[in-house]
């Protein structure tokens, strides 16, 4: 490879900046997301979560069923420029029962922003997911949102994510009064307060007025109590908190945190910018041929989501792709790590939510869009050069079940079609009962909420009507040891044996106390919460 594509390489992994967004329903995700998009250009004018059926819908919420709850239920990428960054926004389910979904997506990911209602602090789903960026020690930036609102005392705020997360916390900005009396915040990094004018909505960017700290116009715009009020908690931060240390966030120690509110626009701006100043550019990723740096000169990447429908129209079937290594092009032969066969990439796309456009090139950090006839599985790697693999995703332990049933026998060929896609694509675990009479699949989910979406799917993707039969378990577990070890037990009782996406046993339990006598009285068949990788070297 030419001295020229090296340094063309090198300079693009220094623009990209790669970050998926975490929180516990309802805290502003999707806001916020939309917000970014319309200070960096993407958008011309957000459009409310739960908008009027005459307003607009949130760019990132593409789904039929999206659009009428008001909430996200699937993964989506948007890419856009902000100045001379390259950002990749990874949009993730906010709620509990799509975790999975986050998880695959973070897989994908450089960086966190994990967003907190200003009023409810920390919350179960929010503590959950920052588990899993811990876990692959992603930098994660907090926004503390919904300043407009009542909410609690910001200095407490800080003081329970540092108690509860174990994570130092250093304020870039502070708000000024909160609720009704929101006035603005105060960028230390500037040493400038910001002071905002309320927008309808915040469809717009909002008009802002930058006065330095000690002017004497600030008495023109700030009222004499919250000034003396945000000049004494300035210094309780300056004697008390920790000082910025890009070493301890880049390796998840300490959180940069963040005041604002997405829904009015108060300092969404700040944050953008704040946030691709200190933020990972893309990094080495762990793999078969150990740590593979973002300027390694061959291509490399690994699919983690598939979308079946995202264009109802043409029924497609699209790989989400991270860019890993080197330099993507259009038309590019690659290999299929899995497989073992030559994959020519010829309909590469930049994807924005639903919409998509074709592209010519990518690098590390980017995530691209490939056509998918049924070639790529979750975790799979795509190379050019010595055959690598990255890490496979795994899947974790569903808690309830149902057989899915096909009411209409005319309707055959679309129920099967779509069962096998959702199943390739992960929307919800797919498992069969070892009795080759009962050939019906069962749905296994975290959650009731992800049933709901797989029916409105089968019939307003495939035009199938269906019907659920529960099944009376809400715990699951691998056997580890797989078949072998399944059949030298014997007679197990108390738990039913089905078999997973890739025929891997899987035992069903009513309950937890079921499964603890199992696990005492037969420890050899080695049960585990979470499935192997279909794809991909195993997790170290």
């Amino acid at each position: 490879m030419s001295s020229e594509v090296q340094k063309e390489i090198r300079e693009a992994v220094e623009k990209r900046r790669n970050f998926a967004i975490i929180s516990h329903p309802d805290a502003g995700k999707t806001t916020l997301t939309e917000k970014l998009l319309l200070y960096g250009g993407a958008i011309h004018q957000a459009g409310a979560v739960k908008a009027r059926r005459d307003q607009r819908k949130a760019t990132s919420d593409w789904m039929e069923m999206e659009k009428q709850r008001g909430i996200s239920i699937t993964s989506t990428v948007l890419q856009f420029k902000y100045r001379s960054f390259q950002i990749n926004l990874l949009d993730t389910p906010g709620h509990q029962d799509f975790s999975e979904d986050t998880y695959r997506t973070l897989a994908a990911a450089d960086n966190a922003v994990m967003l907190v209602d200003a009023a409810k602090g920390l919350e179960p789903q929010t503590r959950k997911l920052f588990e899993v960026c811990r876990l692959r020690g992603l930098p994660i930036f907090t926004f503390v949102n919904k300043l407009d609102r009542p909410t609690r005392d910001p200095l407490e705020l800080l003081d329970e994510i540092e108690q509860e997360l174990r994570l130092q916390t250093y304020a870039i900005n502070w708000p000024i009064g909160t609720g009704d009396r929101f006035r603005g915040i105060f960028d230390r990094r500037q040493q400038a307060i910001y002071l905002f004018q309320r927008r309808a909505h915040g469809s717009q960017r909002a008009q802002e007025t930058a006065i330095r700290l000690g002017d004497p116009k600030i008495e023109e715009y700030l009222e004499q109590d919250l000034y003396c009020q945000l000049k004494e908690e300035l210094e309780i931060l300056e004697e008390l908190g920790a000082d910025l240390d890009l070493k301890k966030l880049h390796s998840g120690q300490m959180t940069p945190v963040f005041f604002g509110s997405a829904m009015t626009n108060f300092g969404v701006q700040l944050f953008l910018e704040a946030f691709l100043e200190y933020a990972l550019k893309p990094e080495g990723r762990n793999s078969s041929m150990g740590l593979m740096e973002p300027t390694y000169p061959e291509f490399s990447g690994f699919v983690f989501k598939l979308q079946a429908n995202l264009d109802p129209k043409h029924r497609d079937r699209v790989a989400f792709v991270r860019v890993c290594t080197g330099k993507f092009q259009k038309d590019m032969t690659v290999s299929h790590a899995r497989t073992g066969k030559t994959v020519r990439l010829s309909r590469p796309q930049k994807l924005f939510a639903q919409d998509r456009s074709s592209i010519e090139e990518a690098y590390s950090g980017d995530i691209i869009g490939l056509n998918n006839p049924g070639v790529f599985a979750i975790g799979d790697t795509i190379y050019n050069g010595k055959k690598i693999e990255y890490e496979g995703i795994p899947c974790f332990s569903p808690e309830i079940f149902a057989y899915l049933k096909n009411p209409n026998p005319s309707k055959f060929k679309q129920f099967q079609k779509g069962i096998q896609e959702l199943r390739e694509e992960g929307a919800i675990q797919i498992m069969y009962s070892t009795d080759d009479f009962k050939r019906d699949p069962i749905l296994a989910a975290v959650g009731q909420l992800q049933f709901e979406v797989v029916q409105f799917r089968m019939l307003s993707e495939y035009g199938v009507e269906t019907q659920l039969e529960p099944l009376p378990y809400s715990v699951a577990r691998w056997v580890t040891g797989g078949w072998k070890v399944l059949e030298k037990a014997g007679r197990i009782f108390n738990t039913t044996v089905v078999k997973d996406n890739w025929s891997r046993p899987v035992l069903l339990f009513k309950n937890e106390w079921n499964l603890q006598q199992i696990q005492d009285n037969q420890p050899e068949l080695g049960l585990t919460t979470i499935v192997p990788v279909g794809a991909g070297i195993q997790p170290s």
